[in-house]
């Protein structure tokens, strides 16, 4: 795909998210990275419901801006999730309203922050981690992602939002959307017993459609109640 239609993908996926209440103001961001080991991302301080394409900042491989306006200050975290992840193409991050209230639970597992609710769940998020509360653009946060050594393409930033990688920008995104309505699931059925995917079924998932290991955790999230 051409930068240009990229960046046309990006504004498109933006709005999308914005108008249906998924990143509010001038929160969220997205970046595309592109074949020439550059990046394409969103600017900083701006809405991602009227994002101007022509001005979506232009990185080159070192991370030097080389067209558009300033990038997000949430840099680091995209680019440790790239360094990490080989095959991420897109990283969307938002402040979703579920997500973000999930990541403040006391009980969560950090290796496993959500039960296998659905199949879906399962097939287009995997397993999300979550990551402790950072300053936003913290360059530590980047640390604590590259401590994850690439095994989730899901991270939860605690009291802050999601951060998800996928081999395309679509794909991207609706895992990210796949992961906020895990975690409204999660918060409509805490603490009512509800019934998971057993081992069985997630690993069945796994078999099938050719996913990354879902291993039990200590927690028990798997079994079916």
């Amino acid at each position: 795909m051409s930068e240009a239609k990229l960046r046309e993908e990006i504004v498109r996926f933006a709005r999308s998210l914005f108008e249906r209440g998924l990143t509010p103001g001038s929160s969220g961001n997205i970046s595309v990275r592109l074949d020439d080991g550059g990046w394409l991302v969103t600017p900083t301080n701006a809405s991602l419901g009227f994002l101007d394409p022509a001005r979506i900042s232009r990185l080159d491989a070192d991370g030097r801006l080389v067209g558009g306006d300033a990038p997000t200050k949430e840099i680091p975290l995209h680019a440790a999730l790239y360094e990490t992840r080989g095959s991420a193409r897109a990283i969307v991050h938002l402040h979703s309203t579920h997500s973000v209230a999930v990541s403040m639970l006391p009980e969560i597992d950090a290796n496993n922050v959500l039960p296998p609710l659905t199949a879906y769940s399962v097939m287009r998020v995997g397993r999300t981690a979550l990551v402790p509360y950072y300053r936003p653009g913290d360059p530590a946060v980047a640390d604590a992602i590259r401590g994850l050594a690439g095994r989730y393409s899901a991270v939860l930033l605690a009291n802050h939002g999601p951060v998800v990688a996928g081999d395309t920008l679509e794909a991207a995104v609706y895992a990210t959307e796949e992961l906020e309505e895990t975690a409204k699931l999660h918060l409509l059925t805490r603490g009512l017993n509800p019934r998971l995917l057993s081992p069985a079924q997630v690993q069945d998932l796994v078999a099938h459609f050719k996913l990354e290991p879902w291993p039990e955790d200590e927690h028990g999230h798997g079994h079916d109640h």
